[in-house]
């Protein structure tokens, strides 16, 4: 009964889409629109791509508020993570570009490593593009039948725009092209007012409103893929190669008027296709033999690598063109924990992940590992890759406030733009899955994944290879046995947040009183005494906090929570991030002599072994363990303690 309902509930809603869809077709004739539909919003219909993409980008981020302002970089915000710079920077270029400044006359050019999100923004450019023409807001008009969809106001003669101007505020910008002002003296005897007018959908599939350009042989690339050419059956027809009827419109530019075309690896295509794609961008204009200049409305985003980029520098004869391109930084995201995200996405939209459970650190070890060769070594004693690591996922670490985190990032701009992609990290997990009979793949699984990738690699030399091998070192040790060993700590408790909980009001409870110069009650004797010494240093000495240090802290401490307290909010143990790990650890410390000794026998007694089993159950019900991935980390965590 729920598939029928399901599949009822799918048939109605593709039912409605195609009935909206077919009401949303308007067409008519030039003078239907100019009285029908321009003095609704004449704004709307004057718009250039450049405004009609900063518009598109408004509208999607206030579609998705839900109450709450949003960024214009709504749109990007579920598919790309990490890249938050680059993606304010694009939008900032269409909103400069829609204001009418000259950055309306570059090409946006996104540099950046191979799999580092420059297609997927570009891809979700031109979704959003489709599904805001088919909005109210969005709603474009287009010449019925004109090859470049070129905007119905093109009719309009310039003696009469000064007067559309003043009836209506906007001003007409562009020409008509040649194919439809030979159509409009041939068919309509030069009255523009009969020439028919359509709404138009912006589709790549359709070729409307968005056209893609990738290079290949340079040695047989045609500039005809960007601008046309004759077409010679409509010669033997017409008999006249000059006219525009001749001509093929099937050209990448001709399909991107109006919205979006992409340039994909752009610095990889002849000289002479980027003077005719820089011209467009300044002019406006396409020059194509026979014709005169044919005016065109497109915004162009190209993009490539670093490799073609730097070769692209070295000829000097590129000044001129790098002087026309708006360039954005597109790297790597430095966040681990972002980058997690990155896998998350993929894994989840990948068939051969789908039955395959991976422990709760599993991505985060990979998503260090690729953030650690993505860092450049600061100059700074004080500041190991770890802490790098740390740093840069908005973390907590001594002697860095986050004002120092900037200075931080400054001292190597190029951070990112370098070091192993997503791709390189999914295809080591896919393989390590492949081999795996579990259905399951833990963090150490993964680990050892990308050592096995890492050794393969044809394109890394021995200095690399044992660069990156170190940087998967540093990772099991400075992050995945920090986080096994917490798992595996408080699984070894029935209620840890309750039990933390409680240890931290005790410790406040105790501070305030040091710092008052008061007794505290005993919440068991009733008995008043002095403030436990004793309990508050063995806490803060877990984080290293100095005798001579400790009066600082407990004020630090005092002032959070009287903060949360006029808030309304609960001091938390996520209220103090140093008071969280010194409390944790000060459990741990406590049960690290229980876990010893449960999981140090080789043959466990019936009472050990159902201590075991019931930790093994708390992390896989509590903590995001399988029963494969439970037991693995509870071996490894034995391990590590044995070492200790």
């Amino acid at each position: 009964m729920t598939e029928r309902n399901s599949s009822n509930s799918l048939v109605e809603s593709l039912t409605a889409f195609a009935r909206q869809h077919n009401a949303q077709h308007w067409s008519g004739t030039f003078r239907e629109f100019i009285e029908q539909i321009v003095p609704q919003a004449p704004q709307r219909h004057s718009r250039l791509s450049h405004e009609y993409i900063w518009d598109m980008l408004r509208w999607y981020a206030e579609k998705q508020s839900d109450g709450e302002k949003k960024p214009a970089t709504a749109l990007f915000s579920h598919e790309l993570f990490g890249i938050d710079a680059a993606l304010t920077r694009v939008t900032e270029y269409f909103k400069a570009a829609s204001a009418g400044s000259d950055v309306g006359r570059r090409l946006l050019l996104l540099l950046g490593p191979p799999s580092g999100g420059k297609s997927t923004l570009v891809i979700l450019l031109k979704q959003g593009l489709e599904e805001y023409s088919r909005t109210d807001e969005g709603a474009l008009y287009a010449i019925a039948g004109c090859p470049v969809n070129e905007s119905p106001l093109h009719l309009i003669p310039h003696t009469l725009r000064a007067q559309v101007r003043e009836t209506y505020g906007v001003e007409i910008q562009g020409e008509l092209c040649p194919y439809c002002r030979v159509r409009l003296e041939t068919e309509f005897g030069g009255d523009f007012m009969q020439f028919p007018v359509r709404r138009m959908f912006i589709s790549e599939a359709a070729r409307s409103g968005v056209g893609t350009y990738a290079p290949h042989d340079p040695s047989t690339a045609d500039i005809a893929d960007l601008v046309g050419s004759v077409n010679l059956s409509k010669v033997a027809e017409i008999g006249d190669e000059g006219d525009p009827r001749a001509w093929s419109w099937s050209g990448a530019l001709y399909s991107a008027s109006r919205g979006l075309l992409e340039m994909i690896e752009i610095l990889k295509v002849k000289r002479e296709f980027l003077y005719v794609l820089l011209t467009l961008t300044q002019e406006k204009n396409v020059k194509v033999s026979r014709f005169p200049l044919i005016y065109l409305d497109e915004t162009i985003v190209a993009h490539t690598n670093l490799a073609e980029f730097h070769k692209f520098l070295q000829e000097k004869e590129n000044e001129a063109l790098l002087d026309r391109m708006v360039i954005v930084k597109v790297p790597y995201t430095l966040s681990y924990l972002e980058e997690a995200r990155i896998y998350a996405k993929l894994v989840s939209a990948a068939k051969t992940f789908r039955d395959v459970h991976l422990d709760p650190h599993a991505l985060k070890v990979a998503a260090v590992f690729a953030v650690l060769t993505r860092l450049k070594k600061s100059a700074r004693d004080d500041l190991d890759m770890s802490k790098k690591v740390r740093l840069y996922a908005g973390e907590h670490v001594d002697g860095f406030p986050e004002a120092e985190v900037e200075r931080v990032r400054a001292e190597h701009p190029d951070e990112g733009l370098s070091g192993a992609s997503p791709r390189f990290v999914i295809n080591a997990l896919s393989n390590a899955i492949t081999r795996s009979e579990t259905s399951s793949l833990t963090s150490m699984e993964v680990l050892l994944a990308l050592k096995d990738a890492i050794e393969s690699d044809a394109r890394m030399d021995a200095h690399q290879k044992r660069q990156w091998m170190d940087y998967l070192v540093v990772t099991r040790k400075d992050f995945y046995n920090r986080w096994v060993k917490e798992d595996v700590h408080k699984a070894l408790f029935t209620s840890f947040e309750e039990e933390a909980q409680q240890l931290l009001d005790k410790y406040l409870d105790e501070v305030e009183a040091s710092l008052d110069r008061r007794e505290v009650v005993d919440p068991i004797t009733g008995e008043s005494r002095a403030p436990d010494e004793r309990f508050l240093r063995s806490v803060e000495e877990k984080i290293k906090i100095s005798d001579s240090g400790k009066e600082t802290f407990r004020q630090e401490v005092v002032r959070k929570a009287m903060v949360a307290y006029k808030a309304g909010q609960k001091f938390t143990l996520d209220s103090h991030s140093r008071l969280h790990d010194a409390i944790e650890q000060y459990l741990f410390e406590e049960r690290r002599d229980v876990l010893r000794l449960v999981t140090s026998a080789a043959r466990p007694d019936e009472e050990a072994q159902k201590k075991i089993s019931a930790v093994q159950e708390r992390l896989i019900s509590h903590y995001g363990y399988d029963e494969h991935s439970a037991k693995e980390a509870m071996n490894y965590v034995t391990t590590l303690l044995s070492q200790e």
